[in-house]
């Protein structure tokens, strides 16, 4: 009997090591791209992204550079993700379709949504906003103000996308939402996730409670700060035609529209949920995006 009591202890014990959230990536090998470490007290350790700087950065030792912070999708982030969207880029700005920035990659876990846990085991919102971004002005010569930054993600990085863009807007200059979920107010289906991953992810994220998922939404966030949106905030909503998530993006672009919240909302023919279709549909007309709004202050050399 104590052998067996043993056992259990020891295989519930794995069970938490597998769980806890791990916040160091990988190190990362592409060009420009890089590794960088900060100490978090809000995950009391270290705490990781990747950043791309491009080229000018090197060469123009006096100017900053704003700054767009890209959010990955379920699963996490990766090495090669972030080289992939670097690359891409990178490439845009070489061939100057967008002013050169800074790209940051942070780590939001597997499933982190993005926000901070009713457990409060994990606080991904406070620690991007209190300490990532407050870092990373420090640490790099960024546009350390609102018209300097810019969010966008895919999937579940649209989702954390339009909740800190559209809850922080002092911060952003710009919200992009790609292919992004889950954007419905009740979190009653998950079309990707299933049953099983929408009740893994409703327990350990929002505590198995709805009114906490819908008081984190970006559906709520929107109609508490729509005023705040209405003016000088860029925001747009790409989604596929083939993406399971279309319904619950086409009512999240309705409800937008019903708050008179202005936004671009761009609807591709034949694409599921993969950013690198997604992104190569839209081709030269992505860049333009982040020209409108950026504005004048791609033309800035320093403060």
């Amino acid at each position: 009997m104590n052998k067996l009591l043993l056992l259990a202890l020891l295989l519930s014990s794995a069970v938490h090591a597998q769980q806890k959230p791990v916040w160091l990536l990988p190190e990362v090998n592409a060009p420009r791209v890089q590794r960088v470490l900060f100490d978090s007290k809000t995950a009391r350790q270290q705490v990781s992204c990747y950043v791309f700087t491009p080229e000018s950065y090197d060469t123009e030792k006096e100017r900053r550079f704003p700054v767009l912070y890209w959010l990955h999708g379920s699963g996490g982030s990766t090495p090669a993700a972030a080289a992939q969207i670097a690359q891409r880029y990178g490439e845009a700005m070489q061939t100057g379709k967008i002013p050169p920035m800074i790209l940051v990659f942070p780590n939001g876990l597997p499933m982190g949504m993005w926000c901070d846990w009713k457990d409060g085991s994990v606080k991904l919102e406070t620690m991007i906003i209190e300490e990532l971004i407050p870092h990373l002005d420090r640490s790099f010569r960024t546009q350390a103000k609102r018209e300097g930054r810019l969010i966008e993600g895919f999937s579940m990085g649209g989702y954390g996308a339009a909740r800190l863009g559209f809850k922080f807007p002092q911060l952003f200059a710009a919200v992009s939402l790609l292919s992004a979920g889950p954007l419905q107010l009740d979190f009653t289906e998950a079309p990707r996730a299933g049953p099983k991953g929408r009740d893994r992810v409703l327990g350990t994220v929002y505590g198995g409670d709805m009114a906490y998922f819908q008081a984190h939404s970006p559906w709520r966030i929107a109609e508490q700060n729509a005023d705040k949106l209405r003016s000088g905030l860029h925001i747009r909503q790409i989604i596929g035609d083939r993406d399971e998530t279309l319904r619950f993006n086409r009512d999240f672009h309705q409800h937008l529209d019903t708050l008179k919240i202005p936004h671009t909302y761009r609807q591709l023919p034949g694409i599921p949920h993969n950013p690198n279709l997604l992104l190569n549909t839209l081709g030269d007309d992505n860049w333009s995006f982040y020209q409108q709004a950026l504005g004048a202050l791609s033309k800035l050399r320093s403060d």
